[in-house]
């Protein structure tokens, strides 16, 4: 059970995130909004995206903040902070997203409470 105390830790990361990365003022493009390797599919015409539920416009490094930290050095031009601050905001998400009553993901409950900790731990790191 989400307590009332977590609830208010997500809500507010959530709010303060979406309008710290809102609020940049970068360029603004098509995003996937939820690009990691479940949502591609290798064909023998090249890489394919799937799962386009959750597309929409923001800053590259929103994309970028779901493929491991590794993939950040093929992106020199990105900007570090604003990256922070979007993996902070996609750990938020899924958090949130492992608490609403209709998740059937397997250990869903489980990976809500872990990345809630998380969550906490990096907020309290970085303010």
């Amino acid at each position: 059970m989400l307590t009332d105390a977590d609830r208010e830790l997500l809500g507010n990361a959530l709010r303060g995130l979406s309008r710290a990365v809102s609020e940049h003022g970068g360029a603004e493009q098509l995003l996937h909004g939820e690009p990691h390797p479940g949502n591609v599919l290798t064909t023998p015409g090249g890489v394919l995206f799937i799962d386009l539920e959750t597309c929409c416009r923001g800053p590259v490094e929103f994309d970028l903040a779901h493929a491991p930290e590794e993939v950040d050095e093929h992106y020199p031009g990105v900007d570090k902070g604003l990256l922070r601050e979007c993996r902070f905001l996609v750990l938020a998400m899924i958090t949130a997203w492992r608490w609403d009553r209709a998740d059937r993901l397997p250990n869903g409950r489980q990976l809500g409470a872990d990345w809630l900790r998380q969550l906490r731990a990096a907020l309290g790191r970085n303010g």
